[in-house]
C-alpha cells in the first residue's frame, strides 16, 4: 500500500529535482539446476522477493501444506489455551492421524502442534470446529484470509488438505505469501521450529509425544526453521520450508515434488552462496540531497534493507525526488508537506521499494529560565519586560 501511495505521489508531483545514477545493467545470479517439483519457488522472507520460480502461479493441489493455514488462524484466534472437547467427526477423519478419541478434551495449542508435527487430520477438524464453529464456517475464515494475504490463486475447501473436494488448490507462490505472513508470528515460529513435544495433556493424563515429520529441519539441513510436509494421491508430494543463514531467510515451496528434501537443500544452498542482505537507504538524514533549501533537512523514513548478489550492487539506480520550494513562505507558516519527496531504489530499471521522506521542521528556540523568570516577574507586576 505505502509503495502505490509513493508512486501516486511522484504522478501528482508536476515540480520535482531528480538525481538518478546510472549505472550498467548486471542480471541477478540464476539457479543453474532444476527441480522435480511441478511447481516451485524459492523468495527472500522479509523483502518477498522472489530469487527462483518455477510455474509459480499455477493453482495445483497442495495436500497438508494447507495446515498452515489452519495453524494461522488458530494462533490468530486467541484461544490456545482453551480445552477443546473433540467430536466424533473430528475422530473419524481419515488419513495421517493423532489419535484422537470423541469426548476426551485436549488443548488447542496442542491441537496446533499435533498439526503441524504428526500432520494429524483429526487435529485439523478438531481445530476448525473450535475456531471456527463448523467446518463451515473455518472454510469461510480461511478464505477470507487468504483473500487478506493476496493469495490470488487459491481456494481452500477444507482443513486439512484431503483430496475430498474439487474447489481445494494453491500455487507455489501463494503458498509463499501464506509461510511469509505465518513467519511474522512469534508462536508459529516456535511452533514450526520444533523437533519434539509432548502435550499437556488432561489433568496430567493422556499425554502425546509428537515427532516432527520435517526432516529436513530434523536430519537433513541444519539451516532449516521450520515448515510443513503434504502428500496425497492426487497432490502427490507437497513441501513448504524455511531456512535461516547470516541474516538471509529465505522460504521455499514446491508441488508435486518426487525429490523435495534434494530440492528445497539446492535451492538454499544456491541462495546463501549467491545473495546477502544489503543496507540500500539508512534511516535518517539523507546526505546525497544537494539542494541548499534541503540540505541536511530531509530524513529517511526507515532503513531499506533487499536480498542481492554481489554483481547487483553495480546495477541499483537511486532516483531523489523532492517538492521544489515555494517562492513565499506558505511553508515556514503552515509547514511542510509529508512525505516532503521521497527515495525510489530501481534495479535493473525496475522500481524495489520506495522509502518517504520527512523534512526536519525547525524548532523554536525557548528562551533561557532565568529570562523567562524574569518575564513572568515583570508581568506579574504589570510591566512588560524589556520595556
Amino acid at each position: 500500500m505505502l509503495k502505490k501511495i509513493m508512486l501516486i505521489f511522484l504522478s501528482a508531483s508536476l515540480i520535482y529535482i531528480s538525481i538518478p545514477v546510472e549505472k550498467e545493467e548486471v542480471n541477478a545470479a540464476t539457479y543453474p539446476g532444476g527441480v522435480s517439483g511441478r511447481g516451485a519457488i524459492l523468495m527472500e522472507e522479509e523483502s518477498g522477493r522472489v530469487l527462483f520460480e518455477k510455474d509459480a502461479h499455477t493453482p495445483m493441489r497442495i495436500a497438508s501444506i494447507t495446515k498452515i493455514m489452519t495453524a494461522v488462524l488458530a494462533i490468530e484466534s486467541e484461544q490456545l489455551d482453551d480445552w477443546v472437547t473433540i467430536s466424533e467427526n473430528a475422530e473419524g477423519t481419515e488419513g495421517s492421524s493423532i489419535y484422537l478419541v470423541a469426548g476426551e478434551k485436549i488443548k488447542l495449542r496442542d491441537l496446533v502442534y499435533g498439526l503441524m508435527l504428526r500432520s494429524g487430520n483429526d487435529a485439523a477438524v478438531a481445530i476448525a470446529e473450535h475456531v471456527g464453529g463448523s467446518l463451515e464456517g473455518f472454510v469461510m475464515m480461511m478464505n477470507q484470509k487468504r483473500e487478506e494475504i493476496g493469495m490470488l490463486n487459491s481456494a481452500f475447501a477444507n482443513p486439512h488438505g484431503l483430496d475430498d473436494h474439487e474447489e481445494h488448490y494453491s500455487t507455489a507462490y501463494d503458498m509463499a505469501l501464506l509461510t511469509k505472513y505465518a513467519m511474522e508470528m512469534e508462536e508459529y515460529k516456535e511452533i514450526t521450529s520444533t523437533k519434539h513435544y509432548r502435550t499437556e495433556g488432561n489433568e496430567g493424563e493422556n499425554y502425546r509425544i509428537f515427532n516432527n515429520k520435517n526432516r529436513l529441519l530434523t536430519q537433513l539441513y541444519e539451516y532449516c526453521t521450520g515448515g510443513k510436509t503434504g502428500y496425497t494421491k492426487r497432490a502427490n508430494r507437497t513441501l513448504v520450508t524455511t531456512a535461516s543463514k547470516d541474516d538471509v531467510n529465505l522460504i521455499a515451496v514446491t508441488i508435486n515434488a518426487p525429490s523435495d528434501w534434494n530440492d528445497h537443500i539446492s535451492l538454499y544452498e544456491w541462495a546463501f552462496s549467491n545473495f546477502k542482505i544489503f543496507t540500500v537507504i539508512q534511516e535518517g538524514i539523507v546526505k546525497s540531497v544537494d539542494d541548499d533549501y534541503y540540505r541536511n533537512k530531509v530524513i529517511a523514513e526507515y532503513t531499506f534493507e533487499y536480498p542481492l548478489s554481489e554483481e547487483e550492487t553495480e546495477n541499483l539506480n537511486t532516483r531523489l525526488v523532492l517538492y521544489k520550494p515555494p517562492t513565499d513562505d506558505r511553508w515556514e507558516e503552515d509547514g511542510h508537506p509529508y512525505p516532503i519527496g521521497t527515495l525510489q531504489i530501481e534495479l535493473n530499471n525496475e522500481v524495489i521499494g520506495v522509502v518517504p521522506l520527512k523534512y526536519i521542521e525547525e524548532k523554536e528556540e525557548k528562551a533561557p529560565f532565568w529570562k523567562q523568570w524574569v518575564d513572568q516577574l515583570f508581568m506579574t507586576a504589570g510591566v512588560r519586560g524589556h520595556g
